[in-house]
Formats: structure tokens, C-alpha cells, sequence
């Protein structure tokens, strides 16, 4: 009867193999004549949710959480998450291989600062970093007498044989009766912001401000309409986007060359280099952007001016068919909320009912709109114990029996094409 079609239940990958992975990592490390490498949970553009072909903390240590780090030391290791997975982290990491410590007190950078040695070369990729984390590491190393070094190839991804294709979701347009303005008119808008900024151009490394700028949608990411991408725009002139062909359609393609000169992402590094040889000032925003950009500026003679992005602002202030796209969704979701809810309140004391069943029924309900096209994140479903677990997500091995006298949590949301949506409740079974 019920069904999941947007998130799945399978326990997340572990033992031998991974002691194996961090063992090639090491030689790997060796052979690049480096004492150690960071391995943030990040992809290019610093997303909560990133394509497989990104999830290199996960297929190292076996962690799954959305947030955390590893460093790999020749001769010690350690994942980082911060107080939501604390308890998560343990059970999904080899802890006779991986220490666990604290992301946020103390940082990383403290660790790094006790177990660095003069001399030490600490890799990173700059393309996984801001710069300003890439500060932080340097400032840890040069404190124990270390060198920070910027990578050309990530050594996770030498070993990683299988790592799966980075992903080509279709791009689809957003429609102005969903969107309430045009991307002409919004691109003006930035292009006012960069005058404000006293800049030249500026980098949309963000997908987000990519598809709310054009009004495009993607499929590239679990849970996010995103299209990854980049957007290069000038103070004046035609912007850029960056994006892989095989994502547009005749449809799409035709869309963003209205407003943009659409290339491939490889040409992101040689359409900068040309606008920073004149000595542009180029805006960055510091939260997205990878360190990567703000090197490839300076060194073809640019300024990179880092700070919070502009249309972060922009595309926060909602206009009216937004608004109005809002309302509408969080009604249709709340009819199915509360179907479920019914539903819940009459099977559960039954005491037949698991975590998972929720799961299933929950989306079920949600996709019988007609309007579901994804979940915003994994649904949270616990009771008892699993109920304590910040952001715990139910596998077939962890799944447990909804009892009458239990509490059960429920935090889900959904994707629709007018609104996202949140919502969090405790039921009281029976």
C-alpha cells in the first residue's frame, strides 16, 4: 500500500574495506610526499547535499551525517562532527582506526596544531574549501611549523576506482507564474549590487543563486531542484553560465541563451583568468566559493573581493506569486500531513506498525498529491530510543517497532514545484 520512492533504507557501507581505503590512502599520501590530508564533507560549491561522486567522507570512514571532516595523518586519524552526530558517528566509524572529536570545540585546526610537526606538508584540495577554512588550516600549520598544501588531484580520488560520474540531472525551466520575475529583470538587479560592491563582475558559485538568476530547476542533487553550476556576471555585458551540456534540453538551452552565453564548466577557470588579467575586481562569495577561485584570480592578476553573496538578500525577499506559491504548497502538504496523521493515530496502537512504515506512509500520502517531486530530506522517524538521536535516519538494521506508550518523532518536508516544506511533530502512541 505505502511505498518510498525518494529515499531508501539500506545501512551505509563499513568494515574491512574501509580499513583497506584508509590504508591506500596513506600510500597514496606517501607518494605525494605528504605527512596528511583534510577530507571535508563537501562538494565544489559547499552544499548540504551532494552528488555521490562527492561523498568522500562517507566512502572513507563510513559516515553519513551532512556535516563533518577527516584528517588523515601517517600515523593517526580522526572524523569531526559536531553535537547532532555524536552518537551517529560512532556507529558508523571503525573507532579502532578513527578517532572522533569535535567539529566545533575544539576545531580541527586545535588537533592539527597538537600532532603537526615541523616540517609536515598537509594536503587540501582547493576546490573543497572556502578560503577562509583554508586560512584556518594554514594558520594551524604554520602555529606547529607545518606547510599547508593545495593539491592538483585529490588523492581520495586516486584510490576511489569506482567513484561514481558526477551527475547530469535535466534542467528545467521555472516558470514566471512560479517565479513572479524575470531573469532579466532579476540580472539587473545584480548587476546593481555589483556597482554597490565597487566590483567588476561576480561569481555565482552557489547553484541556488544560479537557479533562482535564471530561473532554472535541476536534478543533480538528492532532495534540492539543483543544477550545478556557475555563473560568471559583469557589471555590464552578457553574464556567463557554466553547466554541462547534456543537462539542457533544446528547451532549457534555448531559455538561459536568451539571457547568458552558456558554457561548458571546464571554462570557468579560462573565462576568469581573461577578466582578472585586466585586473578586475571579482566578487566571491566567502561561504560558497571555493579556494580554488579566489587562487586562480590572484595569480592571473585579479583582485578577488570575498564577501556574503549579494543575491543570498535578493532571493530571500519573496515576491507576491512566491508567496503565494508558498501558501499553497504548505496547505497541500498539511491536507497530506494530516491524512497521515489520522492514519498514525489509528494503526499505531495496533503496535504493528514500524519506523519504517511511517517513512513510507508519510511520503505516500505526500505523493498522492500529485504534486510531490521529491522529499526536502530524509525523513526523520524514530521512537524510543532512535527518538533521541538528532538527525537519525531509519535503516532496515535500526528499525524499530512503534509501540503503544512511545513517543514517536516525525521531521519531514517536502519538494514541490511551488514550495519546500518542514515540519516537525512528536505523537504520543496510544
Amino acid at each position: 500500500m505505502f511505498e518510498a520512492h525518494f529515499q531508501t533504507f539500506e545501512d551505509p557501507e563499513g568494515g574491512v574495506a574501509l580499513t583497506a581505503r584508509l590504508a591506500a590512502l596513506r600510500e597514496q599520501l606517501r607518494i605525494n610526499k605528504l605527512t596528511g590530508f583534510v577530507i571535508p564533507r563537501a562538494d565544489q560549491q559547499q552544499n548540504e547535499y551532494v552528488p555521490a561522486s562527492d561523498e568522500r567522507l562517507a566512502w572513507l570512514t563510513g559516515f553519513t551525517g551532512s556535516a563533518g571532516m577527516a584528517v588523515v595523518l601517517l600515523q593517526d586519524a580522526a572524523v569531526f562532527v559536531d553535537g547532532r552526530y555524536t552518537v551517529q558517528v560512532t556507529k558508523q566509524v571503525d573507532t579502532s582506526a578513527w578517532r572522533t572529536e569535535s567539529l566545533v570545540e575544539p576545531p580541527p585546526e586545535s588537533w592539527l596544531t597538537e600532532r603537526l610537526k615541523p616540517g609536515d606538508r598537509l594536503g587540501f584540495d582547493p576546490w573543497l574549501h572556502t578560503t577562509a577554512a583554508a586560512e584556518r588550516l594554514k594558520a594551524a600549520c604554520a602555529k606547529a611549523g607545518a606547510e599547508l598544501v593545495a593539491v592538483e588531484t585529490n588523492p581520495v580520488d586516486a584510490i576511489w576506482h569506482e567513484r561514481p560520474a558526477p551527475p547530469i540531472g535535466m534542467v528545467t525551466v521555472y516558470p514566471m507564474d512560479h517565479a513572479g520575475e524575470s531573469e532579466a529583470d532579476k540580472l539587473a538587479r545584480i548587476s546593481s549590487e555589483i556597482v554597490r560592491l565597487g566590483a567588476d563582475a561576480i561569481v555565482l558559485s552557489d547553484s541556488h543563486a544560479v537557479a533562482w538568476a535564471f530561473n532554472i530547476r535541476g536534478a543533480d542533487v538528492s532532495h534540492t531542484p539543483l543544477p550545478l553550476s556557475y555563473a560568471l556576471v559583469p557589471k555590464t555585458g552578457r553574464p556567463q553560465v557554466f553547466i554541462d551540456h547534456r543537462k539542457l534540453s533544446n528547451s532549457s538551452r534555448d531559455h538561459l541563451e536568451a539571457s547568458a552565453d552558456v558554457r561548458e564548466p571546464d571554462a570557468l577557470a579560462t573565462a576568469l583568468r581573461e577578466l582578472a588579467a585586466g585586473g578586475a575586481t571579482i566578487a566571491l562569495d566567502q561561504a560558497t566559493a571555493a579556494d580554488a577561485l579566489s587562487r586562480l584570480i590572484t595569480a592571473a592578476g585579479g583582485k578577488p573581493l570575498r564577501g556574503s553573496d549579494p543575491i543570498a538578500l535578493l532571493k530571500a525577499v519573496k515576491n507576491p506569486v512566491e508567496i503565494k506559491g508558498t501558501q499553497t504548497a504548505h496547505r497541500r502538504d498539511a491536507v497530506a500531513l494530516a491524512m497521515f496523521l489520522a492514519w498514525i493515530d489509528r494503526e499505531a496502537p495496533k503496535g504493528g506498525l514500524t519506523e519504517i512504515d511511517a517513512v513510507e506512509a508519510l511520503e505516500t500520502f505526500r505523493r498522492n498529491t500529485g504534486a510531490l517531486k521529491d522529499v526536502s530530506f530524509p525523513t526523520i522517524a524514530g521512537t524510543g530510543p532512535n527518538g533521541a538521536i538528532v538527525h537519525y535516519r531509519v535503516t532496515r538494521k535500526s528499525n524499530r517497532r512503534i509501540a503503544p506508550g512511545d513517543l514517536l518523532l516525525i521531521d519531514s518536508g517536502a519538494q514541490y514545484e511551488d514550495g519546500t516544506t518542514d515540519v516537525t511533530r512528536t505523537i504520543a502512541i496510544g
